[in-house]
């Protein structure tokens, strides 16, 4: 062995994905017989609708989805997802500017590797998505956290975000509806931030994943909408898996201008290649076909969410924002730190959420996976029952 680490050093840095780390915890200690209640997972638990089950089927049985297609993504599910971009977030494209990804982490992964050079900051609003920082990185970035806590509902404002500008801002990450508050921006807050962007030219690279699962008659207005020019300096990011419980079929996509998708597209030829034939067939059944599950799906969250925030609400020393989209709750816990429970002491959320899977059987996601400590993520992506089982264990833990 030479004097080289074994590991790339930037690859050693990378830290595992915390949501994906309590998920496993969660499920291996239910393996061993425990009775946990998770909280953990970003994924609804649906099932994928029937006709896009049935698509995939069909697809699966043709001889032509059994080759390589277009690294770019089958034609017909690019001219469905420009239809999806013109709809929901207000711009129209080309499908030349739509590339399919293995899922929205691909996206994620390949807007920032697209854009950010050695050195560039990305101003990334936190609370984030655990993933957001290590794709930064990855691509040789500084990810520059601007954090907003829940007396601002965790959204950002245009004055934390210009203190936080410098010359070397290159990327704002903007997340409406987000992972992991359930915030949504109003449309009001949206064109502020697009307008002060576009000013200093600073590139947008907006997840959309979540924008058809907003509540209480609030819309997800895209930044591209809300500031129309800003089109040309961002990429939009988005995928099937959260809207059609479509997690485990890997298919989301980037829009963006011609450069950028081209520079990305070259980047998933060495990468990945295409996406898998069968999944994009499903994805296209998803966009094209009924959305009645879709629907009901966004009723059981809608319910879900009332419910958790209701009931951890009268926690004493716990705060719930409510969310307007999504399907987590981003609950402030400072209340209950340096507190006796049951003989332990937490001092951190990360404490607090052992204490938590140890003596109640409840698994949640710490702050210190998303930003500061001090906060815990829920996702109301589980059943009704188990749902107000784990708030109930809760409510005798800390009552």
């Amino acid at each position: 062995m030479t004097s080289h680490s074994r590991i790339s050093p930037r690859i050693a840095a990378i830290a595992e994905s915390a949501t994906l780390k309590v998920d496993a915890k969660a499920k291996a200690l239910k393996a061993e017989g425990r009775d946990i209640v998770s909280y953990a997972a970003g994924e609804p638990d649906f099932a994928t609708p029937e006709h896009i089950v049935e698509a995939a089927v069909a697809a699966a049985r043709d001889p032509k989805n059994h080759r390589y297609t277009p690294t770019p993504g089958l034609p017909e599910l690019r001219e469905a997802i420009v239809e999806k971009t013109r709809r929901d977030s207000g711009l129209d494209v080309p499908a030349s500017a739509v590339l399919v990804t293995n899922g929205g982490k691909q996206a994620v992964f390949q807007a920032f590797a697209t854009l950010v050079g050695e050195g560039d900051e990305v101003l990334l609003p936190a609370p984030y998505w655990t993933t957001y920082p290590e794709a930064v990185k990855l691509a040789g970035g500084v990810p520059v956290e601007v954090f907003a806590g829940s007396k601002q509902d965790y959204l950002v404002t245009v004055e934390q975000l210009e203190a936080a500008r410098t010359e070397r801002t290159k990327v704002l990450l903007f997340v409406s509806p987000s992972n992991p508050t359930g915030s949504v921006y109003s449309p009001e807050q949206t064109k502020a931030i697009g307008e002060w962007a576009l000013e200093h030219g600073i590139w947008v690279i907006s997840d959309e994943i979540y924008q058809n699962l907003t509540y209480d008659g609030v819309t997800a207005q895209s930044i591209v909408e809300a500031v129309p020019a800003l089109a040309e300096q961002t990429i939009l990011v988005n995928g099937v898996a959260k809207t059609y419980a479509m997690t485990g079929w890997r298919v989301g996509w980037m829009v963006g201008p011609a450069d950028a998708i081209k520079a990305a597209g070259n980047l998933q030829s060495h990468l990945s290649s295409n996406v898998s034939n069968v999944s994009q067939r499903a994805a296209l059944a998803a966009l094209t076909g009924p959305q009645d599950a879709v629907a009901a799906m966004r009723e059981a969250f809608d319910r879900r969410r009332q419910t958790i925030v209701r009931e951890l609400n009268t926690i004493e020393g716990l705060t719930v924002p409510t969310p307007k989209g999504a399907f987590y709750v981003y609950a402030d816990v400072t209340g209950l730190l340096g507190r006796e429970w049951n003989g332990s002491t937490p001092t951190t959320s990360l404490e607090l959420a052992d204490l938590m899977l140890e003596q109640a059987e409840v698994a949640a996601v710490p702050g210190e996976a998303f930003g500061p400590s001090g906060y815990l993520r829920l996702s109301y992506a589980l059943g009704d029952e188990p749902l107000l089982e784990g708030v109930r264990r809760l409510q005798r833990l800390f009552g």
